[in-house]
């Protein structure tokens, strides 16, 4: 698409693939579904979810998605915000993409709940020293921001406010993500958490997990709908895609780095970095080498980043180790015991200085993918019903 041309956008086709990858979202979304009722009707005995480790698979795969989204919609602040022309073609399936993944991870969290009913407590009373109950508000806001933000897309006459309504939206999502990391931050009571650094840490994580995510959709969509997709406009996503996982293998190492001076959280690097069995090879075979080293020598290495398979196979490297990142920081931390007497060693009957062990079980699995399946319907269903991708990505824009 040359630069100035005016943009066409288009539903996608009624075609073989389309019925497809909604055959099969539906398929796991309702096997997702199933699990959630499995899980509410016999308990959460049934899951591999203690009174150690009470946030579990879903929770990982819930986290993934709401932090996915944030990212995924920084396509669309760099087209209108930042004035990068490249970007705005993709600014309404950024939005869509967004505000998909929110309510997939959404709906796994309130699954999970055991009693979904129990959502109407949390909306209706509050406890404003919990960051919880900020994030409430942040993630219901940020699909109404989002919302607003693609009608000024959609809406030619409401063009001229995307600016100002992206501008809005990208504030938003920063304190979401922000307020998501904090969440790990605030939390005293595990000797891995209590730390300012999980904020930037959570916002690179955001922009890695939602470009590398924005990207394998884009490719599929295309391929499935045989619109022309351009290598200009991949290899930019493939170069800012580097940079993100860049910035968050920078702010892994700080916050590992700085755990280790402090006396106090030696027992719990040792453990994650160490000592942790399954939690130590997610973090150095999973989260470090294979979702972060290596794509950026697949992005970076000029006789690697000119082929597009080794972009989307970066791009999918990047999610994987985003998942392999959050277990260990949400299972990994959990199972390691807070250090309640610095210096000695406690025992009683309440597991106190034991590592607690997590198996998730097929349940849980069935209930995140189900998530993740429910964001993809949404998708697959707006990009039919509505023209959020254009007709063509051929050719260069600046």
């Amino acid at each position: 698409m040359a630069a100035g041309s005016k943009i066409t956008y288009q539903e996608i086709n009624a075609s073989p693939g389309f019925y497809l990858g909604l055959g099969i979202a539906g398929l796991v979304a309702l096997t997702g579904l199933a699990a959630a009722y499995f899980m509410e009707s016999n308990g959460h005995h049934v899951t591999g979810m203690n009174n150690q480790i009470v946030w579990g698979a879903p929770h990982v795969f819930a986290i993934f998605l709401i932090v996915a989204a944030s990212g995924a919609l920084n396509v669309a602040s760099i087209g209108s915000v930042f004035g990068r022309t490249a970007y705005k073609p993709l600014a309404r399936l950024s939005g869509l993409l967004a505000i998909a993944l929110l309510v997939g991870g959404l709906a796994v969290l309130v699954l999970d709940l055991g009693r979904p009913d129990r959502l109407i407590v949390a909306m209706t009373k509050y406890n404003f020293k919990s960051i919880f109950a900020w994030n409430i508000f942040l993630y219901s806001g940020f699909i109404a921001v989002a919302g607003v933000y693609l009608w000024m897309m959609l809406e030619r006459r409401m063009n001229k406010y995307s600016g100002a309504v992206g501008l809005v939206a990208f504030v938003w999502r920063l304190c979401l993500t922000t307020g998501t990391g904090l969440i790990f931050g605030f939390l005293v009571a595990r000797q891995a958490y209590d730390a300012a650094v999980f904020a930037p840490l959570f916002i690179a994580l955001s922009f890695a997990l939602g470009l590398a995510v924005f990207l394998l959709v884009l490719a599929a969509t295309c391929a499935l709908d045989n619109r022309p997709l351009g290598d200009d406009i991949v290899r930019k996503l493939g170069r800012l895609l580097g940079v993100f996982v860049a910035a968050l293998l920078y702010f892994v190492a700080v916050q590992h780095l700085t755990n280790i001076y402090a006396t106090e959280h030696h027992g719990v690097e040792r453990f994650i970095l160490l000592e942790g069995g399954v939690i130590t090879a997610l973090f150095w075979i999973g989260q470090i080498i294979l979702g972060g080293l290596l794509p950026l020598v697949l992005l970076f290495h000029p006789a690697l980043n000119k082929a597009r398979s080794n972009l989307y196979l970066a791009a999918a490297l990047v999610v994987l180790g985003g998942l392999a990142q959050l277990y260990v920081i949400i299972i990994g931390g959990q199972a390691f015991p807070l250090v309640l007497f610095p210096g000695m060693e406690e025992k009683s009957s309440f597991f106190d200085g034991v590592v607690s062990t997590y198996s998730p079980s097929f349940p849980e699995i069935a209930l995140g993918l189900g998530g993740i399946a429910i964001a993809g319907l949404i998708v697959i269903v707006g990009l039919k019903v509505l023209r959020f991708l254009p007709a063509s990505l051929q050719g260069e824009r600046r």
